[in-house]
């Protein structure tokens, strides 16, 4: 009689994860038919060789965990082998066992079939398991027997985009010089600026002389005009003898 707890790792408990199973007697089962169900946990206090089969967690939604073998026998070797997937890249170490001491006796390992190879202290190391290493294992012991069949599943490993290295980033190169001026370049500016003079010097004294001229128009202007009336001559005087008043010289003078 032994005694199996299974659990599924709630990352959401609102979702109502609960353990199910396929054997060779049933398909899809839940834990309340062949266990006694805890929360996400299924324990089974009396296990049987009718138990073997692939066992998973799914959500009310429908979504479903990685699945796990069990195996389970009744005969005197068996097989102790990951039940999870193991990662590419890790060791995975398989031991064949016996139910009576000693329990380290030389075994032979088994995949799909093939012999690998016998190992005299009775378990086996994958170094560095790969996606070929993915299949049915199982071991024998001589005057013993075999162990049952058990599957061994291997995951890829996350792929991470990796950043590049110093030495693989471009090198910056530095900003070009500006251009050397040519050497005849003040000499251009000198010239340039002579030109420029000459175009505008005789543009300001022309300015300058129509600014004078405007000028002194606008004084003369300004000047008082006299208009002077004289009396008649002398040699006139004898016609108007007849008067005997005295007239006096009228000056009248306007100013514009």
């Amino acid at each position: 009689m032994n005694f199996v707890s299974l659990s599924c790792e709630e990352d959401d408990s609102s979702a109502g994860w609960t353990l199910r199973r396929n054997t060779t007697r049933e398909t899809r089962t839940q834990c309340d038919d062949w266990g006694r169900s805890a929360g996400s946990s299924c324990n089974i206090s009396y296990i049987t060789m009718w138990d073997s089969g692939v066992y998973w967690c799914e959500s009310r939604e429908g979504a479903t965990s990685n699945t796990i073998n069990i195996t389970v026998t009744g005969g005197p070797v068996i097989l102790q082998s990951p039940v999870l997937p193991v990662m590419e890249g890790h060791d995975v170490t398989l031991h064949c066992k016996t139910k009576t001491p000693p329990s380290n006796l030389p075994a032979g390992f088994y995949k799909d079939g093939s012999l690998i190879r016998t190992e005299p202290t009775g378990h086996m190391t994958i170094h560095h398991v790969s996606k070929s290493d993915e299949g049915l294992y199982k071991c024998n012991i001589i005057v013993r027997g075999e162990s049952p069949s058990s599957w061994i599943s291997v995951t890829g490993k996350p792929t991470t985009s990796a950043l590049p290295t110093t030495s693989a980033l471009p090198t910056p190169h530095p900003p070009s010089p500006p251009p050397t001026p040519p050497a005849s370049a003040p000499f251009q500016l000198v010239f340039r600026l002579i030109c420029h003079l000459v175009v505008f010097c005789p543009y300001c004294i022309s300015t300058v002389l129509m600014v004078s001229l405007y000028r002194h128009r606008a004084t003369g202007n300004d000047l008082p005009v006299s208009m002077v009336m004289t009396p008649p001559p002398q040699a006139e005087e004898g016609l108007d003898n007849d008067y005997d008043d005295v007239i006096t010289a009228v000056t009248t003078e306007h100013h514009f």
